[in-house]
């Protein structure tokens, strides 16, 4: 008896194919800032965000990051466990926290490759908007397919409960030296 390759098989390989190829850039992207700067791919572009918006609430560099507060906000304390990023107490609302980027932060960023997620942004930005609804509703269905649902995603390469780009016993910070952790 022969084999019978369902009529879908063409599609599935192609959505697995350019899944497969998103997946090893973000991968090696990953990696590279790992072994550049010795952060995750999420620290470097939480880094670069607090660069780039001086002065953001966490909520609001979770809209610049395009994640869930709580998601940015474990990768923050990462950063300034590090000595790369301050919090600072607002002078308008002494309620209110902002970060800002230490020499040492702008340091790492000085000698860091591209966040692989700008690129990945930029290229779903730059799909028709019928286009990017479409991926929306097709990358939910699978979703719900495959996950639990159960809170939301950490960053990109970013594990919540995982030890990646944490301070280690004897580590120096990513900068190098003795950083001001002022901005």
């Amino acid at each position: 008896m022969g084999s019978h390759i369902p009529s879908f098989a063409g599609d599935v390989r192609a959505v697995l194919d350019g899944l497969r190829r998103i997946v090893q850039f973000l991968r090696t992207s990953s990696r590279d800032a790992e072994r550049r700067v010795n952060l995750s791919a999420a620290q470097l572009f939480a880094l670069q965000q607090v660069a780039t918006f001086p002065g953001a609430s966490i909520n609001e560099l979770a809209g610049h990051t395009f994640t869930h507060q709580s998601s940015v906000s474990v990768v923050v304390q990462r950063l300034v466990t590090r000595r790369l990023v301050a919090k600072v107490t607002s002078k308008d609302d002494r309620r209110r926290v902002r970060l800002a980027i230490t020499e040492a932060g702008r340091q790492v960023l000085r000698r860091s490759p591209q966040p692989a997620q700008e690129r990945l942004i930029a290229g779903i930005a730059s799909l028709k908007a019928s286009d990017r609804q479409h991926l929306v509703d097709s990358l939910a269905a699978i979703s719900r397919l495959l996950t639990t649902g159960d809170g939301p995603p950490p960053m990109l390469f970013e594990d919540h409960a995982g030890k990646r780009g944490r301070l280690r016993k004897g580590d120096q910070p990513a900068g190098g030296g003795s950083p001001s952790t002022r901005p």
